[in-house]
């Protein structure tokens, strides 16, 4: 799911950088005081779960847990999962410095968008509904970020077109495991600790 430097155009990537950042100032918006420990916890969470991962071309495949992020942090997803993908450019040349608001933008954007479209369903439910949304929430991510991979590099040129097919396809697998870890993510969180997601609802409105 990393896409590697040298490997978008440069257009891509200026544009990625400037969405980036843009989702980096309103994530730190609604980061409250109260929220910095569960998004420290679940950028460590993307760090160790995407340390894993298999090549394939330009990107690779392993695990993210955006959607987790997304459906506790909303907009604050944004600077969580940026600060994981810096730590692991820097540290284990993941991806890379170049192309760091690109994958940043493919990666928090679709778990801000999970978090907008299946958060009130998992406020609202019981803990079993709440957790099947979560479930579909998570596969939903995955989705949404393997779309965005593939886009990207289809973006950069025709030579990209067969690896973008590749990413998405390879992708199927991981948004089913995503599924069932986010939902059980979530149907914990709701049982022992369910003020997680009544924050993320007070800092909306």
């Amino acid at each position: 799911m990393h896409i590697v430097d040298g490997a978008l155009a440069n257009p891509v990537v200026i544009g990625g950088a400037v969405l980036a950042a843009g989702g980096v100032a309103m994530g730190l918006r609604t980061l409250t005081l109260e929220r910095i420990p569960a998004a420290g916890v679940l950028s460590a969470s993307f760090f160790v779960a995407s340390l894993i991962h298999v090549p394939i071309g330009p990107s690779s495949v392993h695990l993210i847990m955006n959607g987790l992020a997304g459906l506790v942090l909303g907009w604050a997803a944004f600077p969580a999962l940026f600060v994981g993908l810096l730590l692991q450019a820097v540290f284990f040349g993941f991806g890379g410095l170049t192309v760091l608001g690109v994958n940043a933008v493919n990666i928090a954007l679709p778990a801000v968008l999970t978090g907008l479209l299946f958060g009130p369903m998992i406020r609202r439910g019981s803990p079993l509904s709440a957790a099947l949304w979560a479930g579909i929430g998570g596969a939903f991510a995955i989705a949404a970020t393997t779309t965005m991979v593939a886009a990207s590099l289809a973006l950069s040129g025709d030579a990209f077109i067969a690896a973008a097919h590749l990413v998405f396809v390879a992708h199927i697998p991981v948004m089913v495991v995503e599924g069932f870890l986010t939902a059980f993510a979530v149907l914990l969180a709701r049982r022992v600790k369910p003020e997680l997601f009544t924050t993320f609802a007070e800092t909306r409105t």
